[in-house]
Protein backbone atom coordinates (compact mmCIF):
# COMPACT_ATOMS: atom_id res chain seq x y z
CA UNK A 1 0.00 0.00 0.00
CA UNK A 2 1.29 3.37 -0.73
CA UNK A 3 1.24 6.27 1.22
CA UNK A 4 -1.86 8.47 0.52
CA UNK A 5 -0.95 12.49 0.05
CA UNK A 6 -2.11 15.38 1.47
CA UNK A 7 -3.64 17.84 -0.81
CA UNK A 8 -0.80 19.98 -0.10
CA UNK A 9 1.57 17.28 -1.52
CA UNK A 10 -0.31 16.62 -4.26
CA UNK A 11 -0.48 20.32 -5.51
CA UNK A 12 3.51 20.31 -5.41
CA UNK A 13 3.58 16.90 -7.35
CA UNK A 14 1.46 18.58 -10.29
CA UNK A 15 3.67 21.98 -10.13
CA UNK A 16 6.77 19.56 -9.83
CA UNK A 17 5.48 18.22 -13.51
CA UNK A 18 4.71 21.49 -15.03
CA UNK A 19 1.07 20.25 -15.21
CA UNK A 20 -2.08 22.87 -14.69
CA UNK A 21 -4.95 21.78 -12.57
CA UNK A 22 -6.52 21.85 -16.13
CA UNK A 23 -4.04 19.36 -18.02
CA UNK A 24 -4.16 16.58 -15.25
CA UNK A 25 -7.94 16.40 -14.98
CA UNK A 26 -7.86 16.56 -19.37
CA UNK A 27 -5.35 14.01 -19.29
CA UNK A 28 -7.32 11.31 -16.78
CA UNK A 29 -10.88 12.07 -18.81
CA UNK A 30 -12.45 14.17 -15.21
CA UNK A 31 -14.20 17.56 -15.05
CA UNK A 32 -11.62 20.29 -14.18
CA UNK A 33 -14.27 21.47 -11.60
CA UNK A 34 -13.89 17.89 -9.74
CA UNK A 35 -9.90 18.65 -9.29
CA UNK A 36 -10.40 21.91 -8.50
CA UNK A 37 -12.51 21.16 -6.05
CA UNK A 38 -10.60 18.37 -4.61
CA UNK A 39 -7.62 20.72 -4.12
CA UNK A 40 -9.29 22.98 -2.35
CA UNK A 41 -10.76 20.08 0.25
CA UNK A 42 -14.37 21.01 -1.02
CA UNK A 43 -14.80 17.11 -2.48
CA UNK A 44 -13.66 13.99 -0.33
CA UNK A 45 -13.75 11.66 -3.36
CA UNK A 46 -16.25 8.69 -2.37
CA UNK A 47 -17.35 8.03 -6.10
CA UNK A 48 -17.59 8.27 -9.83
CA UNK A 49 -15.00 11.09 -11.46
CA UNK A 50 -14.63 12.29 -7.92
CA UNK A 51 -13.17 8.68 -6.27
CA UNK A 52 -10.95 8.27 -9.83
CA UNK A 53 -9.40 11.77 -9.68
CA UNK A 54 -8.69 11.54 -5.88
CA UNK A 55 -6.96 8.14 -6.13
CA UNK A 56 -4.38 9.77 -9.39
CA UNK A 57 -3.98 12.22 -7.08
CA UNK A 58 -2.93 9.88 -4.51
CA UNK A 59 -4.86 11.88 -2.18
CA UNK A 60 -7.34 8.42 -1.29
CA UNK A 61 -6.38 5.53 -1.53
CA UNK A 62 -8.55 3.27 -3.81
CA UNK A 63 -8.80 1.22 -6.44
CA UNK A 64 -9.73 1.87 -10.01
CA UNK A 65 -11.29 -0.59 -12.06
Amino acid sequence: MTRVRTIEEARRDLERRGKSIKQFAREIGVSERIVYGLLQGRFIGRRGQAHRAAVLLGIKDGVLE
